[in-house]
């Protein structure tokens, strides 16, 4: 897990959240998910203990989304296999962006404001020229079924990626400076 790398503690608590993205532009869209998924994770891992008298310790939640843009349209993860064909056809030789948000939150012990803090990036992926058949030999993995755009450039997927400008991490799912950046912020680094 990329988290991981940063060398700090975490536990991995899903949010448990629809990922339906409001109208407007791409990055605003994911953003505004992943600031859903911290919240709802944060309000829930706040909610006093039943029986217990001590606050919980202030904990910071960290939320991402990531999205495959394709001409300013997010394709979202595919419905099916049969889906999952069509997006990586339509994405066959073709550049699209990727753009993953990451949000802060900060949860204080008692009374207080919630802090809030949220970033995005923005890489651009260069699919190469693959067959329909390396598509179906793909798609039979499972591995595109849930994955937004129906490839993980950190798996069998990355065969269907010529190259990637900008942050490899934030294609795979969490870039590492930027949520590095957020996690000393709210001083957790």
């Amino acid at each position: 897990m990329l988290l991981g790398r940063l060398g700090i503690p975490f536990a991995v608590v899903p949010s448990d959240i629809p990922e339906e993205h409001p109208p407007g532009p791409p990055s605003s869209a994911v953003t505004a998910v992943a600031l859903a998924k911290a919240r709802a994770t944060a309000w829930r891992l706040a909610a006093p203990r039943p029986g217990s008298t001590q606050p919980e310790p202030p904990l910071v939640v960290l939320g991402a989304d990531t999205e495959v843009v394709l001409d300013g349209r997010l394709l979202g993860k595919p419905r099916d296999a049969a889906h999952a064909f069509e997006m990586l056809r339509e994405l066959r030789g073709r550049s699209h962006e990727v753009v993953t948000a990451v949000a802060t939150v900060e949860v204080p012990v008692g009374p207080g404001a919630w802090r809030e803090e949220t970033a995005c990036v923005v890489s651009r992926v260069a699919m190469a020229l693959y067959s329909d058949e390396d598509i179906e030999r793909y798609v039979r993995t499972g591995e595109p079924l849930d994955k937004a755009g129906a490839y993980a450039v950190q798996g069998l997927g990355g065969r269907l990626v010529d190259r990637v400008d900008g942050c490899l991490t934030a294609v795979v799912g969490l870039p590492l400076e930027t949520t590095r950046g957020l996690l000393e912020r709210a001083g957790v680094l």
